[in-house]
């Protein structure tokens, strides 16, 4: 078995050879450094993907009809979120950014497209939904949307951060706020950094969402082909997310951003044999919780 030590030798050498500095190097060695014990997900197959830069801002709705769209590289189709075996129904993602803006697409096929909640952070995970994390060094945005472009959003703090890091003090992250709440995970309750707390109240600044339906929503007399997403998310809005450790914004090419991409379903695949959790996601979690950054897909810029 080639050890640890060898692995990180190779991925510092291809890295070396594709022109990433020693900071951008640190930001994929790190993780691969921690023991294949200590999360549920195995370091070395996480996703790497790399996000184009485009020279035109794009029209937000939803359509994804645009030649930046059409000609972007798509994540591989969604699997499940604890087993990584294939979904019955595809699903991918892709990432686009410029100057100002993140984007972000999803492509979901579903053949009898339904949402319920149409209140702004109304539990949005009850419905099929698609689902964006962010990760910075001290905590986390969690972003929900369903096939009524309904939102849900919480930023999230390390607890071993909100202290150090200052944001105690910051007044919109008032720990006393009545939707501010500990938070330690769903189904993966030993991360090693322990405790969140999460902020409810929280909105990305300037964050732009639209949804197409390719079919009619809540109507099972049809058939639809499923539904896309469009967001774009400014890159001076994630300022909370980079204070942990300064990183650029926008960043710089060859800067590494974790992100999670996923999709969640009420109803799951019932052929036999199905090991279909109802989650889907471009990296596996191995464990019923998308909180887990250290198993979010490495978005290259």
């Amino acid at each position: 078995m080639i050890s640890l030590c060898s692995r990180l030798l190779v991925l510092t050498s291809c890295l070396f050879l594709f022109g990433f500095d020693n900071h951008r190097q640190q930001t994929l060695t790190s993780s691969l450094s921690q023991s294949s014990n200590e999360f549920p997900c195995s370091q070395w197959t996480i996703p790497s993907y790399k996000s184009e830069r485009i020279a035109s801002p794009l029209v937000i709705d939803g359509k994804l009809n645009e030649a930046a769209w059409q000609n972007a590289t798509k994540s591989t189709a969604f699997s499940d979120l604890i087993k990584g075996t294939p979904a019955h129904l595809d699903t991918r993602a892709a990432v686009l950014w410029d100057d100002q803006y993140l984007y972000v697409a999803y492509w979901i096929e579903e053949p009898n497209v339904e949402a319920t909640l149409k209140e702004r952070d109304a539990p949005i995970y009850q419905n099929n939904d698609v689902e964006l994390f962010i990760a910075g060094k001290d905590g986390y945005y969690e972003f929900e949307i369903n096939g009524y472009n309904t939102i849900y959003e919480v930023l999230f703090f390390w607890r071993d951060a909100y202290q150090r890091g200052g944001y105690s003090k910051m007044p919109e992250f008032n720990e006393k706020d009545p939707l501010a709440k500990t938070f330690n995970g769903v189904g993966y309750k030993t991360h090693p950094r322990g405790l969140r707390v999460g902020f409810w109240s929280w909105d990305f600044p300037g964050l732009k969402h639209a949804v197409d339906i390719q079919g009619t929503i809540n109507n099972n007399k049809d058939l639809d082909r499923g539904w896309t997403v469009e967001l774009a998310l400014p890159w001076s809005g994630m300022k909370i997310l980079a204070k942990g450790d300064g990183r650029s914004l926008p960043p710089k090419p060859g800067d590494v951003w974790k992100m999670d991409f996923s999709r969640f379903n009420t109803y799951k695949d019932k052929s036999p044999g199905s090991v279909d959790s109802g989650g889907w996601v471009w990296s596996p979690h191995g464990a019923w919780d998308s909180h887990i950054p250290e198993c979010f897909t490495n978005v290259i810029f």
